[in-house]
């Protein structure tokens, strides 16, 4: 069993991060969680399992039009608006210019060429917006946001980056169980695609509507938790699960095949993964953010650590 397994490492690592903590104090308080900000947490010390959102528990194409905000946003973004409860997801064509993909190309290769930023788990940029100005502008984009905000109906901030140069190669997977809220369904995502998308270069894949589909969580997959040890079982197991879910649920997969510039944007619990790269020639120059609204508590399932903000 490696040192990850044990909590105890993981209890340490957050009081050295402490103050990248103190922003569930309030949460703490307000969901009446009584836990020390470094101790482990996971969806075993919370009530219930559902998501509150206000588009999970009731229909987007019913609610949203009579929502203040709505007609803030163009005809064609309030039609996407109306197909979130449906879908799960929406699409934004050419939301960023050509020039805007190619200068968070470029400093994604500074980034890199000066050594800050490394590839994680295989293939993964993490947190390029912590390194860079011009990157941290891009999660906070005007537009974007008072979507976000809309469709959760809170604050919402941005966490992480992820950039990819090639495909993620990834299995079926949903967001919730890596970045989780109580209560559930707080957490949202867009990607950018940095570059003509080719269908051998590994496109992004969904499958519409498994937002639906009940919270895979810990104690669903990965028995044997106690105090100080996480589960036994491994990252395979809960990928080995999702796929028979969306097999047994018969959902439709889809893939993206995105120009430069578009964006998804999608729901904390939508299934996707990303296609085989048939390829391994090109690239699939892309950029992941994802964001947790302001007043909820934030933490990853999986490890059973607060989240660092």
């Amino acid at each position: 069993m490696s040192l990850k397994h044990f909590k105890p490492a993981h209890w340490l690592y957050n009081l050295l991060h402490y103050k990248q903590l103190l922003h569930n104090k309030k949460a703490y308080k307000k969901y009446k969680l009584h836990k020390s900000l470094i101790a482990s947490v996971s969806s075993k010390d919370f009530p219930d399992k559902e998501s509150r959102a206000w588009l999970d528990v009731g229909d987007s194409a019913i609610l949203a039009p009579a929502k203040e905000g709505f007609h803030q946003f163009s005809p064609a973004v309030q039609q996407k608006i109306l197909q979130w409860s449906s879908k799960g997801y929406m699409v934004l064509e050419n939301h960023f210019s050509p020039a805007a993909c190619d200068a968070i190309n470029a400093e994604i290769d500074k980034l890199l060429k000066k050594g800050r930023l490394q590839f994680k788990w295989g293939n993964k940029l993490m947190f390029a917006n912590k390194r860079s100005a011009l990157i941290k502008q891009v999660t906070q984009d005007t537009l974007i946001g008072k979507l976000l905000n809309f469709l959760l109906d809170k604050e919402m901030v941005p966490f992480q980056t992820i950039n990819f140069i090639s495909g993620s190669g990834q299995r079926a997977h949903s967001d919730s169980v890596h970045m989780t809220t109580y209560p559930l369904g707080y957490l949202a995502a867009i990607w950018i695609a940095l570059e003509d998308v080719h269908p051998d270069s590994g496109p992004l894949f969904y499958y519409p509507g498994s937002h639906k589909l009940p919270y895979l969580l810990n104690n669903d997959w990965n028995a044997g938790s106690s105090f100080l040890t996480l589960g036994k079982h491994e990252y395979p197991d809960y990928e080995d699960m999702v796929e028979e879910l969306i097999g047994k649920h018969r959902f439709q997969r889809e893939e993206l095949i995105a120009k430069k510039g578009d964006v998804l944007i999608w729901h904390a619990n939508l299934v996707h993964g990303g296609a085989p790269i048939r390829n391994p020639a090109l690239t699939r120059k892309s950029m992941v953010v994802h964001y947790y609204a302001s007043d909820v508590i934030k933490y990853h399932e999986i490890t059973e650590r607060p989240s660092l903000m």
